[in-house]
């Protein structure tokens, strides 16, 4: 049962609302500072080449132009980015060196008037090339002699990391079946609306860079500076930029070290914003490339004994947390199932391709693609429905908290009835129907069912796992409250906001414990040199984490303030009751001192105060991960993520035997993030999710010729779904409270997009399994689905 709340979970129309609606939102393209110059860039049209000369006379002699800078200049002038493994040698910065490891790499930049006399600038730059050998796949990259990337480092393998957590080898030889196969996630990413920008201003009296970018990234504002060779107190980073849109890949450090530099060397303020072809070529916005081979082992009535995955995954040409994406999945590696024994063998490699960045669920929707396409071909090879194979082996809602071989425990959940909820919305016994009479009709049709967990409350414990020399077990967040004079109540926040609603996630949280109007309550973004710590809205953590921090401040008010009656009415803080913030004492509700009264006391009349507690009225509070704070075990076992939200997708899907073009005919979800603090945001973020799933199923690929040139540059290539691909979805909700949460919340800005893929994956070979083929490679593009359901071969019968 979700527990009574006097405004969260309630229907309410979001804080930022008004802005958006009413075209007043403030993005970086909108700062617009005195002299403000801009930037352009001269990109390799090399996969791997030796920089022989740069000419940039002609373009420093154009209209406009102020400055062009070189990479030998900027590298003498900057420390490398942070590679988030133990890679010393492996070093990486915004522009070019004598060596170009990807087309698209920025080799030098211009700085003039206007974004057009900049770009025109750029054109002017002379190049000369040496072309190298290059290696743009990850297997071929692995085997001896193969091109290094980074010949310093020694090696194309970056991580490697094998774990053993139980007895998986007698469990292989005890099974009685078991089965191999490989499955294949293509690389893609998200696609924000806005590209990443950056503006950045040095104030030589102050000695501060101050920094406005699109951003969502943790520890932003120290590695700027310290890529800059400054202080971390000269640099302010403002978070009261709107982002428009992010999913995780909107990093840019490298974008923001150069525009740094730039600015404090020639004393203006400087400003990039990434076309799209600089954003999707450049921009290190590239997800992960993945390829898993799967090993499971299991008995005829469907038990999964245990499972091998080998997960081998292509980071491009350079490395910051990219391979931490190897890392998440760790902590649900069983999924929602109960499995004894796993090896897990995680493999980064280098190639000569646009470096990968954190994308939406930090690698953890590869795997659950790979793990759902498992138990459905278990379910095939056994004969056995996927659905009862899948409530066979779901944990149990009394097995509740659930610790699984590598060291995680799941908090709470109850699987069966998340799954039993979306196959009663979706009428399954009507879809499976419907599938069947489409296949009378000689259509080829197919039912597809995820169940898979969104891990939640975003920790570092797997960068600790990963990199023994990081010994981070701090993820913070932190919210600063305060009340003024008047009554009014501010909340402060550390971070940017992509969309996730952030404003109104605090002001419904601190209406909640103050029993105040979350409309009347303002929040606000700090910036980096005012605000308590952060560590930004990555790993669906800031529900948890902000509104955990945001409870923690509101309720030392709320103390505060129950003190200061106690105080006053010479009695103990037990005996007085908190309701709408008034203090009464409990059982004569006529003697009580209001808000207003209270507030009044705390601003101005010290002789009212209570001895030892100062004057005003705020308070702060840093909350730690829950059960976070611990190193790996030698086994490598350790608590990764606190919370574990659960979704379930069924879908029903229709392919065009002559084109083999899939159409999702019906779809729904059902959910469990625990209590939700405001539904429609979590129906957004789901919905949006869902449609992210279907691109990276079906359409989206950043695709590479053989010479290392990206063929998927622009919206031409690099295919989205549109309105007319994404279905009519249903969204059923439950609710498991997490008991390590203020209000029983979990995570939920990555669901959707979790489950999504898996069950297109399982509703595609679904069709094609009449006719005996099968796909496991994303995206299941029209033309690999047509080739599977025997295209060519149709159109040579027919000619």
């Amino acid at each position: 049962m979700t527990p009574p709340f006097r405004y969260i979970g309630k229907k309410r129309r979001t804080k930022e609302d008004p802005r958006f609606v009413s075209g007043r939102g403030r993005y970086v393209a909108d700062i617009a500072l005195p002299g403000m110059k801009h930037v352009a860039l001269v990109a390799s049209p090399h996969a791997s080449a030796r920089i022989v000369s740069i000419d940039a006379t002609a373009a420093r002699a154009a209209p406009g132009v102020l400055y062009v800078l070189e990479g030998e200049e900027f590298c003498a002038g900057t420390d490398s980015l942070v590679t988030g493994v133990d890679a010393p040698k492996l070093t990486r910065f915004a522009l070019a060196n004598g060596v170009v490891r990807y087309a698209g790499e920025w080799v030098a930049a211009a700085v003039a008037d206007t974004r057009a006399q900049a770009e025109d600038a750029a054109e002017l730059v002379e190049v000369e090339y040496e072309t190298l050998p290059h290696v743009i796949d990850a297997e071929a990259a692995m085997q001896p002699g193969a091109p290094l990337v980074h010949p310093a480092h020694g090696s194309n393998v970056i991580l490697h990391k094998k774990f053993v957590w139980g007895p998986v080898e007698e469990a292989f030889a005890k099974a009685e079946h078991k089965l191999a196969f490989r499955a294949t996630w293509g690389r893609s990413a998200t696609v924000p609306i806005e590209t990443f920008g950056v503006a950045a201003q040095w104030n030589p009296g102050t000695e501060i860079l101050d920094v406005w970018a699109s951003i969502q990234m943790p520890k932003y504002p120290d590695q700027v500076a310290r890529a800059l060779r400054l202080p971390g107190n000269a640099v302010r980073v403002h978070y009261d930029v709107d982002v428009g849109g992010s999913y995780g890949v909107k990093r840019g450090l490298k974008h923001t070290v150069l525009v740094g530099y730039l600015a404090k060397k020639l004393g203006v303020p400087v400003r990039f914003i990434e076309d799209r072809l600089e954003n999707m070529r450049g921009g290190d916005m590239q997800g992960p490339d993945r390829f898993f081979d799967m090993q499971a082992a299991f008995d005829s009535d469907g038990t999964i004994r245990a499972w091998k995955i080998r997960a081998v995954d292509d980071v491009g040409a350079y490395a910051g947390r990219a391979p931490f994406q190897l890392g998440k999945p760790i902590t649900a590696i069983c999924g929602p199932y109960r499995i004894p024994a796993v090896e897990y063998d995680a493999t980064s490699v280098l190639t000569n391709k646009t470096p990968q960045e954190a994308v939406r669920g930090f690698g953890q929707s590869p795997t659950n693609f790979a793990m759902e396409r498992t138990i459905d071909r278990v379910a095939r090879h056994l004969g056995m429905d996927a659905i009862e194979l899948r409530r066979k082996n779901l944990i149990r809602k009394d097995q509740f908290p659930y610790t699984i071989p590598s060291g995680s425990t799941y908090d709470s959940g109850d699987y069966h009835a998340v799954l039993d909820k979306a196959l009663a919305a979706i009428d399954y016994p009507a879809l499976v129907r419907a599938r069947d009479d489409a296949r009378k009709a000689g259509r080829l049709a197919g039912i597809g069912v995820s169940t898979c967990l969104e891990p939640s409350g975003g920790n570092a414990a797997f960068e600790v796992l990963l990199n023994p020399k990081n010994e981070t077990t701090t993820w913070m967040d932190s919210c600063l409250v305060r009340v003024d004079l008047a009554g009014s109540v501010t909340g402060v926040m550390n971070t940017s906001s992509s969309g996730q609603g952030h404003e109104s996630l605090v002001s419904t949280v601190l209406g909640e414990i103050l029993e105040r109007d979350p409309a009347g309550i303002r929040v606000i973004h700090a910036d980096s040199l005012t605000a308590l710590p952060s560590n930004s809205p990555v790993g669906s953590r800031m529900a948890i984490m902000l509104g955990g921090a945001a409870a923690g401040a509101a309720k030392k008010i709320r103390q505060t303030l129950i003190a200061i009656a106690a105080h006053n009415f010479e009695c103990a803080a037990e005996d007085l009751e908190y309701a709408e913030g008034s203090v009464r004492l409990k059982g004569a509700p006529d003697k009580k001192l209001t808000w207003d009264q209270l507030v009044e006391i705390a601003h101005r009349k010290f002789h009212k105060m209570p001895p030892g507690l100062e004057p005003g009225l705020q308070a702060k509070f840093v909350w730690e991960v829950p059960t976070g704070g611990g190193l790996p075990t030698p086994e490598g076992r350790i608590q990764m993520y606190p919370c574990y939200a659960f979704e379930a997708h069924v879908v029903l899907v229709e392919i065009d035997p002559d084109t083999g073009k899939p159409a999702l005919k019906n779809y729904v979800c059902g959910h469990d993030c625990g209590v939700m603090i405001n539904p429609d945001i979590v129906h957004g973020m789901t919905y949006g999710g869902i449609a992210h799933g279907i691109g990276a199923a079906l359409y989206e690929k950043f695709a590479y010729t053989e010479d290392g040139q990206l063929a998927s540059g622009t919206f031409m290539d690099y295919l989205i779904p549109s309105a007319m691909e994404v279905p009519a979805m249903a969204i059923v909700d439950h609710c498991t409270p997490s008991p390590l949460t203020t209000f029983g919340q979990k995570g939920s800005g990555e669901a959707g997009y979790l489950g999504a893929p898996a069950a297109i994956a399982n509703a595609i070979n679904d069709a094609l399994e009449p006719l005996g083929a099968a796909i496991d490679t994303l995206p299941m593009s029209h033309v690999a689905i047509w080739k599977a359901i025997g295209g060519p071969n149709k159109k040579a019968a027919s000619t």
